[in-house]
């Protein structure tokens, strides 16, 4: 396990020490997701695939509640 200590700056940014980004494979223009549990915040390299099937999931959801034809009522207020 590394540790290090970083500072947020007033924009609430971080940097991610070199090392860290080194040995975890982060380069230019990758995508983190940012996971909080209580006072934990945690930073995890991701690929668009790795949520192909929640984001599936969800666009079926939203296309069954947005497309109900009982709600179409609302769009004329």
């Amino acid at each position: 396990m590394e540790t290090k200590i970083i500072k947020v700056t007033d924009k609430g940014q971080i940097s991610i020490p070199i090392e860290i980004r080194n040995s975890i494979g982060i380069n230019v223009g990758d995508e983190l997701i940012a996971v909080r549990s209580g006072e934990t915040l945690c930073l995890k390299k991701i690929r668009k695939d790795d949520f192909k099937d929640l984001l599936k999931n969800s666009e079926k959801v939203a296309n069954k509640l947005w497309g109900n034809k009982e709600d179409e009522i609302w769009d004329s207020i």
